[in-house]
């Protein structure tokens, strides 16, 4: 944050000096740690769709074993931004920053080496824990690091590492499998790389500071946070004014915001996960004949050419769009990309038309709610609720991930392609609704603002 910040002649709070901050080195340390996180998190989850191709060959797996296994770790993964997030509200973000990828980097490891359905399980159970914790502490801390007028489009850029995982994971497998190893190690293979982005980013976490926004309105020591702040920018960052903590408000106060963003995370990743742990499944229907091979490339073209792009769009343009109005033009847009594919089943008799339908629904997904979710979370609660809130809705949106991604391979089979579609349809038009309702619109204004912690302390 050097070269950053204020006139210190001004007599600024910790918080008034970190809102005024201009990008610095600081941030591209704190945007890479958390973003890295990110990428692993995104790799782990979607590579097992292309892992159980192979899987469920060489152990003849039933499509609720496959359903289980793609599955379990969004379970965990629901239970560890619970944990998470509740902890680094209490204990402070830099006591648990680290530890969830410590616990990616065993759950990656324990998958690669797992000899039954019953191992395999175990370890994607630690590795979804590790997965959960990441949300609350990434976004938080970035949004909590970066300025008003940038904030949404430094913690985007945080969660548009998740667009390299998501391109990672076929890229890997379909290189493995074109490099002709056999399957029953390439999947291993798959699943085990996953421990080394998470193993590069333990020892650079754990050197992020504390949050001084908690330093000084949660744990009510204005003075430290005032040090780390300066410490953190080479001194150029200085704040002069005291801070108190604010008044603690219970969580219960704030459940218009939690049903806003627990809602709308809990029906997006129903239909996202849905259908992204299933695109082999869904190519391999529309392409009977294709190879494992050929079905992860056709995959592979959908992330490539449609998320990428809608990620780093969604960066560019969330703080001059509008956060709130951004969800829900991506809500409005996917939707009617499943209702094409839902209602018209002629669509799929053409294998680029759907594709491009298909890839259209993954673009305005990016470009949307995928990204909004994440970053909406992270600014509408109090800094003494921050990451709880998050926590929770993180967590509420992987109990909606996980059954999709445990009924759309069984639906697939029982009611067919079109009809599962359908009801990415009408989950898409409830958090359109949810998005309308329930949430304010964040862009440009202070987390302070936002979430009326100056009103608290005003009154206090």
């Amino acid at each position: 944050m050097s070269q950053a910040i204020n006139d210190n002649s001004r007599r600024e709070s910790v918080a008034d000096t970190l809102n005024s901050a201009r990008f610095s080195a600081f941030h591209l340390k704190a945007i890479f740690a958390s973003s890295m996180g990110f990428f692993t998190s995104a790799y782990d989850l979607f590579v097992i769709g292309s892992a159980l191709v192979l899987i469920r060959a060489e152990w003849g797996l039933s499509a609720h074993e496959v359903g289980l296994i793609a599955s379990i770790s969004l379970i965990a993964t629901f239970l560890g931004a619970y944990v998470f997030g509740v902890l680094a509200d209490r204990l402070g973000r830099k006591t648990v920053y680290g530890l969830e990828a410590v616990l990616m980097t065993v759950g990656a490891l324990l998958s690669a080496f797992a000899p039954n359905v019953a191992v395999l399980l175990v370890a994607r159970v630690i590795l979804g824990f590790g997965i959960g914790g990441d949300y609350p502490m990434s976004a938080v801390l970035m949004s909590e690091y970066a300025n008003v007028r940038t904030r949404g489009r430094l913690t985007s850029l945080v969660f548009s590492a998740q667009a390299a995982g998501l391109v990672a994971g076929p890229t890997v497998a379909l290189t493995l499998m074109a490099a002709g190893i056999p399957h029953d190690l390439a999947w291993r293979l798959m699943l085990g790389l996953g421990a080394i982005p998470a193993l590069a980013v333990i020892v650079i976490r754990r050197s992020l500071p504390e949050s001084p926004r908690w330093l000084a309105r949660v744990k009510g020591d204005g003075v430290s946070a005032a040090l780390e702040l300066a410490r953190l920018s080479g001194g150029h960052a200085v704040a002069q004014q005291p801070e108190a903590a604010i008044v603690r408000q219970p969580l219960s106060k704030y459940w218009r915001t939690l049903l806003g963003t627990a809602g709308t995370w809990f029906v997006f990743d129903y239909a996202y996960y849905g259908n992204t742990i299933s695109t082999p499944m869904i190519m391999h229907q529309l392409a009977p004949h294709a190879d494992p091979m050929q079905s992860t490339a056709l995959s592979l073209i959908v992330f490539a050419v449609a998320a990428v792009p809608g990620y780093l769009l969604a960066a560019l343009k969330i703080d001059e769009i509008g956060h709130k109005r951004l969800q829900m033009i991506g809500f409005l847009m996917m939707g009617l990309m499943f209702l094409l594919l839902g209602a018209f089943p002629i669509l799929s008799q053409s294998l680029l038309i759907f594709l491009t339908l298909y890839g259209l629904s993954y673009f305005f997904a990016e470009f949307g709610p995928n990204t909004t979710t994440f970053v909406i979370a992270g600014e509408v609660f109090p800094v003494n609720l921050r990451t709880t809130g998050h926590g929770i809705s993180a967590g509420t949106a992987k109990l909606g991930a996980w059954l999709g991604a445990f009924f759309f391979p069984v639906l697939i089979e029982r009611v067919g392609l079109h009809d599962t579609l359908m009801t990415t349809f009408v989950f898409s038009m409830i958090g359109l609704v949810l998005t309308a309702v329930c949430l304010e619109e964040p862009s440009g204004r202070s987390l302070e603002e936002i979430s009326g912690e100056d009103a608290l302390l005003a009154a206090a």
